[in-house]
Formats: C-alpha cells, structure tokens, sequence
C-alpha cells in the first residue's frame, strides 16, 4: 500500500474517531446535565397532595372573610406620590386602610416574585429564579441552553403548594384575572393550580404571542389590543365579584400594567403629566376605584381584606422614590414596593407602619384568616403578618434575604442592610463588580453611605449570616421537613 493510500486512511480512521468521541462527549454531557437537574429538583408531589388533601372545608363559610389580591407590574416605590400622577383612589385606599413602607417583593424580577407570593417561601426554594418564557419561544430555548432555569425547570413545581390550591379545598371560590407567568404547559397553568376561573394571559405584555385565555380556551387572539388591558380585567374582577359575593372568594388581579411596552385606553392617554407611563397608573387607580365601589355598592365592605401592591420596582420609567435602585437590582429601588391593605373594621383607617415585611408573607397572612395551619413539610419563610395590619405591631421579621435570580446576594438585619460584592447600578463600570456596601436604612434608606469600613464589625456579623443562610440552603434547598 502506497504511502499516500495510508495517508488517506490515517485521516478517514481520524475523523470518524473524532465523530465518535465528539458524539460520545455530547451524549454523556447531555446524560449527566438530565441526571444532575432530576437530582437537584429534588420533586416531592406526593407531599403537596397529602397537605392538600388534609384540608377540610370550613363548616361555617359564611365567617370566612373575600380576599382580593391586586398586583400590578413594575410599579415603583415611590409612584403613588409622584406629583405628575394622580392616583386618587388609591390614596384614598390607604386613608381607610394600612400604608406599609418596609413591604418588598419576593424578588426583583416578575415570576419569582408571584412565586414568591403564591408559596409563601423564598423563590429559590421553588425553583423559579427568572422570568419564564413560551414553550418554543426562542428565549425559552436560549434560556434553558444556557442553563438560565433552575434544573430546566420551567413552571411552578406540582409540589409547591400555592394559595388558590388552599384557599379552594377550604370553601373559597377562587379567580385569577391578568397576568399568570408561572408556566404555560399542562400542570402549570392556572386552572390546573387552584383557581376555578382564569381570564387572562400566560406572560408578560413584551412576549409574543400575546393572547388572551379564558381558562384553557384562548378567548382573544394574538395580538390582543393591549390598550384596553387594565379596562377588560377590570371588568372581569368585578363580574368574578358579583357572581360570588354570596360565598367566601378569593381574587387574584395580575394586572400587566406598567410593564413595558406601556398602553393606556383611549379614555387615559394623554391624561397625565408623566406621559404614557403615567397614564397607565392613573388607569390602575381608575380599576382600584371601580373595585373599592363593587365592594361597596354589593356591601361587602367589611368582609373584604383588599390589598394592592407590585411584583417589584420600576423597569426603565417609573420612580423607586428615595430609594436606589430598579428591577433587577438587589438595593432597596429593585425589591421596595408599595403595599395598602384595606379592611374596614379590622385594619384601622388611615395607618402607616414601616415594619418589613415581604409578599410570601400574605400566603400565611391568608391561610391564617381561613383557619388552614401550615403545611408541616416544607418551611414556609413567609408570616402572618395580620398583626401588622390591624395592630401595629413589630414584624415577625429580624431578618430577610435578597436573591438576584439563584445568587444570594444582600441581607437587612433590623435597620441594617449588607451587600456582597456584586455588580451594581453603575452603568459606566457595569461588567464590574462593587462593594462589599454595608446601608443603616433608618438614616440612609438611599443606600448612598457604605459603613463597612466605619463599622467592620457589623459588616462581618451580617455577613456571616449570608455564610450561613447559603450553607442552610445548601443543605436543604426545598425546605422539606421531616
């Protein structure tokens, strides 16, 4: 044989060698990342369903008190006392209820904070720590090949137990009207996850397709008209009302609204002085005054916890007020949120309180009012914060934790905040990290005056508290108890 034939076949054998230990890599590569995320899930169903199943239906569901959720997207901080808008009633919602200004969201980011809320435990614990996207939508391809979601996980756990799931085996007619965002394949949608009646849409206002669902039937074709959003979902809060003021109710109103891209009905554009996305909030607080008048008007007043607040802070418009920060930043602007809670003759009128407190807190808060204990398997980070409320008492917080996406990165100990070192809010020097930054929220809720050098000692004490929260969760990152 030819020196040139064994030439040829030396390559020939070469690159089908190649070819088999290239595809032997990627096949065990593709084999260990399916093994490494079904381990790490760490699924235990057959626990949501034996807690689910323990619940009995209250023998006298006329005591139980309606409960309405309204959360809104994006919200700042400190947009209700913007001067360029006008939010009326819902300045009027806190002249007869409670103004919390400690109250953070869950997360800087849309589906773990309605994780977060729904749960009532930390968004890592459930595995959603980014905002979900479209089965075959391609960010939802990018995402999962870069391994973006927790273990490829996609939609809310069937373990997680989630408020309306509750709230339902107790005696509650449940709603949802608006935005959901915590998966849109069968298992994950809303109606598979404790609510009777859906009327809304799977994510946000910037993913397309946008459609509109009625239950599991799409009612509204993409593109829905996102100009008359806030106006149909409010329309169809208030018939969910009107049809079930006679039974204890559970409402959940996700409205989409600020989120980019803004929209406001004919009847608001142009009306603000803060442009589009001021007209879109003065169409909130319009929805809030229609509802504040069904309850009324249907006397329903008194037998009704009403509570409005925002997924997390401001996107790219939007005020986060005195504090720093946006979405998706762990200072204060990213995860402070507005919050009223109105309950006319149970919370006092016209009350303020700034005890912390954080959106997994309502799902203890909510099961306490329909006397449901806790789930005994799995920590619940959340607390009944109903004393909070109507008494003005401390918080049943010293302590909360602050996540960008999977990465634990602040903690507030009373008035004191520490941040590790993390990549910022400084736009010039952003693919660089800063700090450690240690913030007395009491006299510097701007975060602008880091005390870390002037108060070594408080700085090291919190953070070996971060030590020790990431070596807890660690060891048990679903929280499941014995």
């Amino acid at each position: 044989m030819s020196d040139t034939a064994s030439t040829k076949i030396s390559r020939r054998t070469f690159l089908k060698g190649t070819a088999v230990v290239g595809g032997t890599l990627i096949a065990g590569g593709v084999g260990y990342r399916h093994f490494y995320n079904q381990h790490g899930r760490d699924f235990r169903p057959s626990r949501a369903s034996a807690y689910l199943d323990s619940i009995q239906q209250s023998g006298s569901p006329e005591a139980l008190p309606n409960i309405i959720i309204v959360l809104v997207d994006d919200l700042g901080y400190g947009d209700l006392d913007a001067q360029t808008i006008e939010t009326p009633n819902l300045h009027r919602m806190a002249a007869e209820g409670v103004r919390l200004g400690s109250f953070y969201a869950a997360a800087a980011l849309c589906s773990p904070s309605r994780a977060g809320l729904l749960t009532g435990r930390y968004p890592v614990r459930t595995h959603v720590t980014t905002p979900l996207y479209p089965s075959g939508h391609l960010m939802n391809l990018l995402m999962d090949g870069l391994g973006r979601y927790a273990y490829s996980v996609t939609g809310i756990p069937e373990d997680e137990v989630l408020l309306p799931e509750v709230l339902s085996r107790r005696g509650y007619r449940t709603g949802m009207v608006g935005k959901w965002h915590l998966g849109d394949k069968p298992g994950h949608r809303p109606n598979d996850r404790g609510f009777d009646s859906f009327y809304g849409v799977l994510y946000s206002n910037d993913v397309r397709p946008y459609a509109i669902y009625r239950d599991e039937e799409i009612a509204v074709e993409a593109p829905a008209d996102q100009n008359y959003l806030t106006h149909d979902f409010t329309r169809e809060a208030q018939a969910f009302i009107q049809k079930n003021k006679d039974a204890p109710f559970f409402l959940y109103l996700a409205h989409p609204m600020p989120h980019e891209p803004m929209h406001a009905s004919e009847a608001f554009r142009g009306k603000s002085e803060a442009g589009l996305y001021g007209d879109a909030v003065e169409e909130l607080d319009w929805s809030m005054g229609q509802l504040l008048d069904t309850l009324h008007e249907l006397s329903l007043d008194e037998n009704t916890l009403l509570i409005f607040t925002s997924d997390n802070g401001p996107w790219w418009q939007g005020s986060p007020g005195f504090t720093r920060g946006r979405k998706m930043l762990t200072f204060e602007g990213g995860f402070r949120v507005p919050f009223i809670a109105r309950w006319p003759g149970t919370i006092p009128a016209g009350t303020t309180s700034q005890e912390m407190s954080m959106n997994f807190d309502l799902f203890p808060t909510c099961l306490h009012l329909a006397g449901v204990p806790l789930p005994a398997d799995r920590i619940i980070d959340g607390k009944d914060i109903m004393p909070v409320l109507a008494e003005g008492s401390s918080s049943p917080h010293d302590t909360l934790y602050f996540y960008d996406t999977r990465a634990l990165i602040a903690v507030r100990h009373q008035q004191w905040k520490y941040h590790r070192r993390f990549r910022t809010d400084n736009a010039g020097y952003f693919p660089l990290k800063q700090g450690p930054f240690l913030f007395d929220l009491e006299a510097d809720s701007n975060e602008s005056y880091s005390l870390v050098e002037s108060k070594p000692e408080t700085a090291a004490e919190l953070a070996s508290m971060l030590d020790a929260w990431d070596a807890q969760m660690a060891a048990n990152l679903r929280g499941w108890l014995p």
